[in-house]
């Protein structure tokens, strides 16, 4: 089949590659001076203009089967004048939940699945308001965009609400979370194809620095009770919007709790382990559901883990270890860049939480 991909990055370029040994063939869309060196070789690059949409775009991407995304910082609209030429899947609708936290916190919400309290406001005196509501501290974050960190505010005082207050005329719409006590945050990855079967992912258990994602390890220690209502919410969301591809669910673990941060409708950061734990990996199985394949097993024997790197390479001492398997995007580096990645597997998890850790000191000491 003949699939085009709505980005030019890393993830994109990780699905070109799952899809090649199926016999798929890609094109990509870039946004206007967008780079694409991830993609570089693997198939042919369009340069959106601004004329580009419906039979104009289906016949400039050379009229693929299906058009998919590796962002949800995308054009709905233009994705849905595609519809009547080819599938597009997620379809547009699913993504513009994602693309707004205030929309998509009150879909999870209407689905009964918890969130943090929020408030959403679009001036001074809503936002005023929102933060006294639920008290500090509380989390201001861009409704739209805004992502590894950006976009987004920490209010712990009167102090601090002031000085964003004094930006409200320049800020965008914003989100306001309450504080919530979490012990540990989770995701969980999930795919359907366009027949309606689901499958699931363990639960990953992931480190964040400075608002990026440092690494991950599963499956994340937790009781089988967990893993089920994590499936549950998963599901819910799913077939609520006859989902199709991969998504992602980042939530906070809380006591007997789970609690949804947000939704990416995509393969994710925190599913690269999938790629190196003998299972099908998330790039492969979205290919599979959005071409309405059969789906890919996702339960693994071993215990598998991921390390980003971030604006650094990895020396050969670490590649080389033997159970390591090494990823690059072809970026060049800059300072907390997401340039590549490590993926581990053991058959012993404690030896591989040694591991992380380790690695994770050298690449990034102190």
């Amino acid at each position: 089949m003949h699939v085009a991909i709505v980005g030019c990055g890393q993830l994109a370029r990780m699905m070109a590659l799952a899809g090649w040994p199926m016999g798929h063939r890609f094109t990509f869309l870039a946004d206007p001076g967008e780079s694409f060196i991830c993609v570089e070789g693997l198939g042919r690059v369009v340069e959106l203009e601004p004329e580009l949409n419906g039979r104009a775009l289906y016949e400039a991407l050379g009229k693929p089967d299906v058009v998919t995304v590796e962002r949800e910082h995308v054009n709905a609209a233009r994705l849905s004048t595609l519809k009547p030429y080819c599938a597009v899947h997620p379809d547009p609708e699913a993504i513009k939940y994602c693309q707004h936290r205030g929309r998509e916190k009150t879909f999870l919400n209407s689905l009964g699945i918890q969130t943090a309290p929020f408030h959403v406001a679009n001036n001074a005196e809503a936002l005023f308001a929102g933060v006294k509501a639920l008290g500090f501290p509380v989390f201001v974050k861009t409704c739209e965009e805004g992502y590894d960190g950006y976009g987004q505010w920490v209010l712990k005082c009167d102090e601090d609400l002031n000085k964003l207050l004094a930006e409200a005329d320049s800020l965008p719409e914003v989100v306001i979370e309450g504080r919530i006590e979490f012990e540990r945050e989770l995701s969980l990855i999930a795919a359907r194809n366009a027949s309606g079967d689901c499958v699931f992912y363990p639960m990953t258990e992931n480190h964040h620095r400075n608002g990026i994602l440092w690494n991950s390890i599963a499956p994340a220690k937790a009781p089988d009770t967990l893993h089920a209502k994590a499936k549950k919410i998963a599901d819910k969301i799913l077939n609520a919007t006859e989902y199709v591809g991969v998504i992602a669910i980042e939530m906070f673990h809380s006591g007997d709790d789970l609690i949804v941060n947000e939704l990416a409708p995509r393969v994710h950061n925190s599913g690269h382990w999938t790629q190196g734990a003998g299972i099908c990996s998330q790039f492969e199985n979205h290919i599979r559901a959005i071409c309405d394949y059969g789906l890919g097993i996702t339960i693994s024997s071993q215990h598998a883990g991921m390390v980003n790197l971030l604006g650094i390479e990895a020396p050969k001492a670490i590649v080389s270890e033997s159970n390591v398997q090494h990823h690059v995007y072809n970026k060049s580096l800059r300072p907390g860049r997401k340039v590549g990645h490590l993926n581990l597997v053991s058959a012993d998890r404690a030896e591989l939480e040694a591991q992380l850790q380790r690695i994770c000191n050298s690449l990034y000491p102190g």
